[in-house]
């Protein structure tokens, strides 16, 4: 169960052009990158939801500019594929926007994309 007091998650943040090509992994091999493509929202939290509760934030201390990318890593052998994932943005006043929780598998999933009117997956 990937849940707060289960997971012990880190995200290792780097400020890469979007047409760079990277090394895809998915959750199922320990990591997936998330994709800031909006033109002008900061990424500040990744949260994820099993059913047992929100994780703490995945982005401790990062902040994902437009055209950034941060490669997201799990620290637990074990964890439920089927996940809720909500984003936090950073608000005009300093504060975290939460955007609507979406489903993920996370097993599945290599990329999260965030765009301006539209969050997916692969």
């Amino acid at each position: 169960m990937i849940g707060r007091k289960l997971l012990m998650m880190s995200a290792t943040c780097a400020a890469l052009a979007a047409n760079i090509v990277f090394a895809q992994g998915t959750g199922s091999e320990g990591y997936f990158t998330l994709y800031n493509n909006t033109a002008g929202n900061v990424v500040v939290g990744f949260y994820t939801n099993d059913g047992s509760g929100w994780s703490d934030n995945w982005l401790p201390g990062g902040q994902g500019h437009p055209g950034e990318s941060v490669t997201v890593e799990f620290f637990a052998d074990t964890g439920a594929c089927d996940q809720m994932f909500q984003v936090g943005w950073l608000g005009q006043d300093g504060s975290e926007v939460y955007d609507d929780p979406i489903a993920i598998d996370i097993c599945e999933a290599s990329n999260v994309y965030l765009d301006d009117n539209e969050i997916y997956y692969d």
